[in-house]
C-alpha cells in the first residue's frame, strides 16, 4: 500500500541533495506496518499510517519543501531490498554489517533489544531456554533480528515468516514456542497472546536508523544533519510519545 501527502512549511533542500532524495519529484519513504506499533513499525487505521517512522518521514519531507509519498513493505529486509533498488528513496531500519553492504546509514534515533516472546504452553522462562532442539522459533525474513537469533543459537534455526501478523499467528496456532523480535515491540503485542511473557536479556543490540541509497553522499549529509536535530529539537522525543512509548530513550548523538 502507498499513499502520499502534500507537505508545506520547512525550508527546500539544498539542490544536490534534493537531487538525490527525491528523483522522482516526491519523496519516496519505505516504511513497515504491523498489526501494533513499535518504535520502528507503524499501524494503519483506513489506510492512514500512523507511527514514528511516519512523523520523522513527514517532518524530513517539509525540510525539503516536497511532498511525501508513504510506501509500505512487510519487513524491514523488503525495504532494504527497495532502497538498494532505487524504488524508495529513504527508508529507517536496524542496523547489522549485512545492510551496511546494501545502503548508506546515518545516525540512529533509537536503540533497540531483540529478545523473544514465549508461549505459555512452552513453559520457557529464561533466554537460555529458548536454545532447545524441541523449541520452534520463528523470526521476520531478512531481518538484523533473525540473523542476530541464528548466530546466537546453538540447538535451533529459527524459522523465517514474512511479516509481524504471521509470527503472531505461528504462536497461537501453537506452531511455535518462541519470536524473534525487538523488545519495544513486544510491549503492544503481549497483550494479544494471553499467558506469553517476554524473556529477560537479549541477544542483539543496536540502532534505528534513518537510511538512504549508496553513493548519495549530499542525500546522506542531509538526512544525517536533519536526523541529528530531530533527535536534539525534540521531534524524535514527540513521535515516541505519541507512538505509545513515553518511557523509551532516545537514541544519544552520533559519534
Amino acid at each position: 500500500m502507498t499513499s502520499t501527502a502534500n507537505t508545506t512549511g520547512g525550508q527546500a533542500g539544498d539542490g544536490e541533495a534534493l537531487r538525490e532524495l527525491t528523483p522522482s519529484g516526491v519523496l519516496r519513504v519505505g516504511i513497515v506496518a504491523a498489526p501494533a506499533p513499535s518504535a520502528l513499525f507503524a499501524v494503519a487505521d483506513d489506510e492512514t499510517y500512523r507511527g514514528v517512522t511516519i512523523d520523522i518521514g513527514r517532518a524530513l519531507a517539509v525540510e525539503l519543501g516536497v511532498s511525501l509519498s508513504l510506501v509500505n513493505f512487510p519487513n524491514s529486509g523488503a525495504c532494504t531490498d527497495a532502497l538498494e533498488q532505487g524504488a524508495i528513496d529513504v527508508s529507517f531500519m536496524p542496523v547489522d554489517e549485512e545492510r551496511r553492504r546494501r545502503v548508506a546509514f546515518g545516525p540512529a534515533y533509537y536503540i533497540l533489544e531483540s529478545t523473544y516472546m514465549v508461549t505459555a504452553a512452552s513453559g520457557i522462562t529464561s533466554l537460555q531456554e529458548v536454545d532447545r532442539p524441541d523449541v520452534r522459533v520463528v523470526g521476520i525474513a531478512n531481518t538484523t533480528t533473525i540473523r542476530a537469533a541464528t548466530r546466537s543459537l546453538s540447538h535451533v534455526v529459527p524459522e523465517p515468516v514474512q511479516s509481524i501478523a504471521e509470527g503472531v499467528e505461528r504462536m497461537r496456532a501453537e506452531t511455535a514456542e518462541a519470536f524473534a523480535l525487538s523488545r519495544d515491540a513486544f510491549q503492544t503485542l503481549l497483550p494479544t497472546l494471553p499467558g506469553a511473557l517476554v524473556v529477560d536479556g537479549g541477544f542483539q543490540s543496536t540502532g534505528i536508523a534513518i537510511a538512504v541509497g549508496r553513493e548519495k553522499p549530499a542525500a546522506l549529509s542531509f538526512v544525517t544533519t536533519f536526523l541529528e536535530e530531530a533527535k536534539r529539537s525534540g521531534l524524535v522525543r514527540r513521535a515516541l510519545d505519541a507512538a505509545g512509548f513515553p518511557d523509551e530513550p532516545v537514541a544519544p548523538p552520533q559519534g
